[in-house]
């Protein structure tokens, strides 16, 4: 088995952009920053081209540091992983490995990079091997529903990979804009409540026809008149009366 460690104190200086693929996942810079394999294709090509990089992943108290075998297979490390994702921590084989003594305890970079990778995801690395070691199904359960979000962070080109269960939050947001809906009507509903109050209780009292209203106001005195008057005087010499 190979093994490989490059640190400070035995002068080796570590470029991202210098490593060989095999070695780049876990390393970290002379600058104290990750190094990242990066995968994209050229122009034409079906294939995919791998690449070191260096990251904007910034570690703490360690610098010049290429992973050993030992480590990457007692943490449960995968060398071909492609950029720098929290995904493995939904793996249940891996946060075995990762919580194993011969990782936890001997690992210090490996658990330094999960360390972080779950605390930027709201959980504590050491709580959860606890849990796991109590109740592994649980931990597990607990972990996904806790709203730990397995994607890549934004310098990793790694896709996300969305946790299962996702499509079930689709009624969620249904009632929810049903409920925004019905929250934007209302004050239409304020606009025409108002019209309604002001109608008399009585609707009797008014007619729909104006000329109806003639028939409830005080008559106008009509002179007597004598029927004659209404005939000329031929008429009356004719004998019509």
């Amino acid at each position: 088995m190979m093994m490989i460690l490059f640190n400070a104190g035995a002068g080796e200086v570590v470029v991202c952009g210098e490593l060989p693929v095999e070695l780049c996942t876990f390393a970290i810079s002379s600058a104290g920053k990750r190094c990242s394999l990066e995968s994209y294709r050229r122009g034409g090509e079906r294939t995919s081209v791998y690449e070191c990089r260096e990251s904007e992943v910034v570690v703490d108290r360690m610098v010049d540091w290429v992973e050993t075998d030992e480590c990457v297979a007692a943490c449960g490390g995968d060398r071909r992983m492609v950029g720098i994702s929290s995904d493995a921590l939904l793996d249940q084989q891996f946060t075995e490995k990762l919580c194993s003594p011969e990782c936890f305890e001997s690992c210090p970079n490996m658990v330094d990079l999960y360390y972080n990778l779950a605390a930027g995801e709201g959980v504590i690395l050491s709580h959860l091997c606890e849990a796991r070691r109590t109740n592994p199904v649980r931990a597990m359960a607990e972990l996904s529903s806790s709203g730990f979000a397995a994607a890549a962070p934004a310098d990793s080109s790694t896709p996300a990979t969305p946790l299962p269960g996702n499509a079930a939050e689709a009624p969620v947001a249904a009632i929810s804009d049903y409920a925004n809906a019905a929250n934007a009507a209302a004050p239409v509903a304020a606009l025409i409540e108002p019209t309604s109050a002001a109608a008399p209780s009585d609707v009797s009292e008014y007619s729909a026809d104006s000329s109806f209203d003639q028939l409830d106001a005080d008559p106008v005195p009509v002179p007597a008149t004598s029927p004659a008057t209404m005939f000329d005087d031929e008429e009356l010499d004719a004998g019509y009366y």
